[in-house]
């Protein structure tokens, strides 16, 4: 589902420039579960942005369900993003005038589509039917990661990306968070990538990638 072939990403600040990506090659099957887990400031994030197609590798590309992510030109990579990716970030990101039902519809509204029952079957899945008419700011921090799940998941995308989603999250909603997005994916058979720092929480997948230094050091399959 996923091929990323000889990655290179770097940044420059004032006159150096820092590799990020060293030259990472990947390959992820379809509906597999993998965590990235590795110290702050390895590249996991990076990666994650650029096997999504928010982020232009310097070199090297990536496949996903056959498609050269980054031969496609702005309007057709936005496009194929908007039906083959979700993706969940670690600050929510949700519309603060926005409601939680019209947060989760603004995928289907990029693609043209009223998805309104779409939506709200999503928010039933994560438990927050009932929250629907709420703005962001009368969410908690567990809610409003939920209405990030749910807009993520809205178009039934093949591939889902997550970034640290429990990272500002107490352990009782990390764990909850953690169990919905395991058993959505693992009910629709989406291909489920997430970057952690927790260690525990990387166990959980069928394969935990350890990122350090902007090279996959290490790749264990789990029991």
């Amino acid at each position: 589902m996923i091929q990323a072939v000889n990655l290179h990403r770097s940044y420059r600040i004032g006159k150096k420039s820092i590799e990020v990506l060293h030259g990472i090659d990947l390959n992820i099957r379809r509906g597999e579960r993998v965590f990235l887990c590795g110290p702050s400031g390895a590249g996991k994030t990076t990666l994650l942005y650029t096997l999504a197609g928010l982020e232009r590798p310097e070199q090297g590309n990536v496949h996903i369900d056959g498609t050269d992510l980054y031969t496609l030109g702005p309007k057709k990579q936005a496009a194929f993003r908007n039906a083959k990716i979700g993706y969940i970030f670690q600050n929510y990101l949700l519309l603060p005038e926005l409601t939680a039902l019209e947060n989760v519809l603004v995928p289907g509204a990029i693609g043209g589509k009223d998805e309104t029952e779409a939506a709200m079957a999503a928010l039933t899945r994560v438990g927050l039917a009932d929250r629907a008419d709420h703005l962001p700011a009368e969410l908690s921090g567990g809610e409003q990661q939920r209405v990030a799940i749910a807009r993520a998941l809205v178009n039934h995308p093949p591939v889902l990306f997550a970034d640290e989603p429990t990272g500002n999250l107490d352990s009782r909603n990390s764990t909850e968070v953690m169990d919905l997005l395991l058993g959505l994916a693992a009910e629709s058979g989406t291909t489920l990538v997430v970057v952690t720092h927790d260690e525990h929480l990387a166990t959980r997948g069928d394969r935990t990638l350890i990122i350090k230094d902007g090279s996959i050091t290490d790749a264990a399959a789990l029991a």
